[in-house]
Formats: C-alpha cells, sequence, structure tokens
C-alpha cells in the first residue's frame, strides 16, 4: 500500500466505512426479501398482540447481554455504564449481521469500540470471547433440557439424538481446547503464531506483494496482554457465576422469541424441538458465506423441527417470519449506535455516556 493510499483512507475511513457498511446492508435486504415478502403474506394468520410480546422478549435479550459485559468487565477492573453496554450490544449484533464472518468482524469491532486509556485491545477481546463462551457453556444446559423435553413427548430419534449431540459435544471440546490454549504463556503464542501464518498464506494468494498482512511481532503484546487478563479472570472463578446466568439469559429469550411467534400461530409447540433446531441452526449459521445464515438458518431450523415432530408446513413460515421480525427490530436501533459510533470525537472517552 503506497503512502498516498495510505493517507487517504486515515482521512476518508469513516465515508468508506460506512459506503461498506450500507452495500452490506442492502445485500442483507436483497438477500431476504422474498422472506420479507412471505411474511408480510402471513401477518393475517397471526395474532398480532402475542407478535407485540417479541418487543419484551427481545429487550431481555439485550438486557442480559449488557449485564453480562458488564460483570465480567468489572471483574478485570473496568466499571461501563448499564447504558452505553446496552447499546454496544445493539451495535455489535447489527455488525454481526450485516458481515459474515461468523462473529470475528464483531470481536474486531467490540475492540475499537472499547479502546480507551484503560481498556486496551487485549482485554477488550478477552471479555468478547468470555462472553461468546458463556454463551456456548450455558447453552450445553440449555440443549439437555431440549433434548430432555422431546424425550418426555417422544420425539426423539436418530436424527436429534445426533444433531443434538454432535452439539453438546462440539460445545464441550470447544470449551475444553480453548480454556486448555489460553491457560498457558507458551501455549497460546504458539497457537498464535500457528494461526496467524496460515492466514497469511491465504491473503498472500490475493495479496502476493503482501508475503505478512498480520504482523506477528506487533501483535504478539496484545495476545500477552489477553493471556495476563485470563489469569486474573481465572482468579475470580466465583464470580463467574452471574455472568453465566446472564449468558443462560440471553439464550433462552432468543429461543422465546422463536416460541412466541408460534403461540401467534396458534400452536404451543414442544419447546425442546425449539431449542435443539436453534442450537444446530444458529451453530451451522456461522460459516455461511451470506449475513445471518440466510437460506442455511431456514432450511435447518425447519428440517430439525420437523425431525422434532413439528410440521414443516408450520415450522417454515414461523421460522421465516422470526427472522424478519427479529431483524427489523434489531438492525434499526443498532444500526443508529453504530452510526454515531462512527461520528464520536476522537478526544471523547469511548467508554463515557
Amino acid at each position: 500500500m503506497s503512502l498516498k493510499t495510505a493517507a487517504y483512507l486515515k482521512q476518508h475511513w469513516k465515508v468508506l466505512l460506512n459506503t461498506v457498511t450500507i452495500i452490506a446492508l442492502i445485500i442483507l435486504i436483497l438477500a431476504i426479501h422474498k422472506d420479507i415478502f412471505s411474511t408480510f403474506n402471513n401477518l393475517h394468520k397471526v395474532d398480532f398482540w402475542a407478535l407485540l410480546l417479541l418487543i419484551p422478549v427481545e429487550y431481555w435479550n439485550y438486557h442480559a447481554q449488557a449485564k453480562l459485559y458488564q460483570k465480567l468487565f468489572t471483574i478485570v477492573g473496568n466499571d461501563l455504564s448499564y447504558k452505553f453496554l446496552f447499546k454496544t450490544s445493539l451495535e455489535l449484533n447489527f455488525v454481526n449481521s450485516v458481515f459474515p464472518s461468523g462473529g470475528l468482524t464483531g470481536i474486531s469491532y467490540f475492540g475499537a469500540r472499547m479502546r480507551s486509556d484503560k481498556i486496551t485491545g487485549g482485554r477488550a477481546a478477552l471479555v468478547q470471547i468470555m462472553k461468546l463462551m458463556m454463551i456456548f457453556v450455558s447453552f450445553e444446559f440449555l440443549l439437555i433440557i431440549g433434548l430432555f423435553l422431546m424425550a418426555i413427548r417422544g420425539h426423539v430419534n436418530g436424527l436429534t439424538i445426533l444433531l443434538g449431540g454432535s452439539v453438546t459435544t462440539l460445545l464441550v471440546v470447544g470449551t475444553m481446547a480453548f480454556v486448555f490454549i489460553i491457560g498457558d504463556s507458551k501455549r497460546i503464542n504458539t497457537s498464535f503464531v500457528f494461526v496467524t501464518r496460515i492466514l497469511n498464506r491465504l491473503i498472500h494468494i490475493v495479496r502476493p506483494r503482501h508475503p505478512e498482512t498480520i504482523n506477528i511481532d506487533r501483535y504478539r503484546p496484545t495476545v500477552n496482554e489477553f493471556h495476563d487478563n485470563y489469569k486474573l479472570m481465572a482468579t475470580h472463578r466465583r464470580e463467574l457465576n452471574w455472568p453465566l446466568v446472564h449468558a443462560f439469559e440471553a439464550n433462552f429469550s432468543e429461543i422465546l422469541a422463536v416460541y412466541v411467534v408460534y403461540i401467534a400461530f396458534g400452536h404451543w409447540v414442544n419447546l425442546g424441538a425449539v431449542i435443539v433446531a436453534y442450537a444446530v441452526a444458529n451453530f451451522a449459521g456461522l460459516i455461511s458465506v451470506l449475513p445471518s445464515g440466510v437460506g442455511i438458518y431456514e432450511a435447518l431450523m425447519t428440517a430439525v423441527l420437523a425431525a422434532g415432530g413439528v410440521p414443516a408446513s408450520l415450522s417454515l413460515p414461523v421460522v421465516v417470519m422470526y427472522r424478519v421480525l427479529n431483524t427489523l427490530l434489531q438492525l434499526p436501533p443498532g444500526y443508529v449506535y453504530y452510526h454515531r459510533t462512527l461520528h464520536h470525537t476522537a478526544e471523547r472517552p469511548m467508554h463515557v455516556t
């Protein structure tokens, strides 16, 4: 990259980022436009007053996320306001929805959003990753409950056991591997170097003049700081109980949002089937190249629900309506706060509200 290009990007980065964001948002709308039309066509079939329950349920979800962040930051020595973290949660949802990166864009954005004299990139990254780990761990309990509820109704078959067991295994193994790696300074540095070299080789294919896009030595201090903050958090294990509770709330409220749409359609289906389907669809959506896992999410969730005894003729319009209404409720405020952040003055600390 030439000095002239670098200077231009530095001067116009807000305009460029806004442009890219708007383009990504347009792509998302185009990707789900058929679902939007389908949702409006099915509105006459549902109880409108029941759908209004989505508003407090989604508020509960963001409340839980804000409290989760607040507790984790308190453990590492930072007191952030609930209001600020609530807004940031909406921003993160917007970023993760319009940029299909399996949550990696959200982690990067969160680090930039939190950066201040007291909150470094390493600490912000740790809090965000610990939040995700808490979400995964709490979902293990929900999956067990889901399979149990399906067993009571006699809806557990080979497919649901395979899918539920696979997701649970991935969660457990992934959590254990993560804790094992970041628990030791040597292991986390070795893993960082290994992954970074792979990424640089992949990037080198499209940028042959840049053999090391990600400079290992530049980011090594951040990795070491990440490890140090994790050790600090590990000494406060008992204080992680409340973050785990809030993570459980965040997961359950999202599942409840799906269930509210079923109620609006006049059907009280097996909650266990919704839990397992939600888990499978969300994990598959992480690897989708389309925003929010469009297409994969709806198909998998409908298939798993059908295997759990919920007819596809009912599940498909419910899942589509949930996705569209959820998007319409969350993305507009998320974009507003995201847009305001881009125009935040450099002199004002990012964590002050």
